[in-house]
C-alpha cells in the first residue's frame, strides 16, 4: 500500500505489531532481511511517531507497539489487510511439522509484488511436504481468522515441486511467489 513510507516499514510493523513476542533490532533485521542500522532508523523513526517503543534488556533493543496511541489499532488492521498473510500465515504454520517449503501464492501474492487488480478475497498457500492434513487444516484456519478472510492451502511432495511437470504448478512457480519464513527459519 503506498500510504506506507517503504514496504520495509510495512513489513516491519506487521512483524511487530501482528505477531507474538517482543522482537530484538537483531530479530526483526534477520526477519526482514534489511541490514541492522537501516531496521534501527526505521524503529528510530516509527517509536518518534508514537506508534512503536523500545526497551532495553542487556545488549538487546526489544521492540513492541506503543499501546498509549489510539491510532494503533486502525493502524494494525491496514497492515493486516496490506502485509499480514505473509506474517500470520508463516506464524501459524511455524506449529505444522513436514512443512519443507511454504509459499503464497494467486492474487495476494501479485498485488504484493505490485500487480494491478482487485484486492484478494482470500490467500492461497502452496505447502511443499508432508505435514499432516489436520494440523496444516487448524492452522489455516487460525490464521483465516486472525486475517479475516480464508486462508486455503495446497499441499504438494518436495518431488512433485521440482518437478513441475503438471499444469497447475507450473503456472503458480510462473506467477509471483512470496516465500515464508517458519519458526524463524526461510523454509525454501
Amino acid at each position: 500500500m503506498a500510504i506506507f513510507r517503504s514496504r520495509l516499514q510495512g513489513e516491519l510493523l506487521a512483524q511487530v505489531l501482528l505477531t507474538t513476542g517482543s522482537p530484538t533490532i537483531s530479530d526483526l533485521a534477520r526477519a526482514l532481511g534489511a541490514p541492522i542500522p537501516t531496521v534501527q532508523r526505521e524503529v528510530s523513526r516509527l517509536e518518534a511517531a508514537g506508534v512503536l517503543s523500545s526497551r532495553r534488556v542487556g545488549r538487546a533493543r526489544l521492540v513492541e507497539a506503543d499501546e498509549s496511541n489510539p491510532a494503533l489499532d486502525p493502524l494494525r488492521q491496514l497492515v493486516l489487510v496490506a502485509f499480514g498473510p505473509r506474517f500470520v500465515v508463516a506464524e501459524e504454520l511455524g506449529a505444522v511439522a513436514g512443512v519443507d517449503a511454504a509459499y503464497l501464492f494467486g492474487s495476494w501474492a501479485a498485488r504484493y509484488e505490485g500487480e494491478e487488480g482487485r484486492p484478494p478475497g482470500d490467500v492461497d498457500v502452496l505447502v511443499v511436504g508432508s505435514p499432516d492434513r489436520d494440523a496444516l487444516f487448524d492452522a489455516c484456519q487460525r490464521a483465516g481468522m486472525r486475517l479475516r478472510r480464508e486462508v486455503n492451502a495446497a499441499v504438494v511432495s518436495p518431488e512433485r515441486w521440482a518437478m513441475a511437470s503438471e499444469p497447475f504448478l507450473q503456472e503458480i512457480q510462473r506467477r509471483p511467489l512470496v516465500q515464508l519464513s517458519v519458526e524463524g527459519r526461510d523454509v525454501a
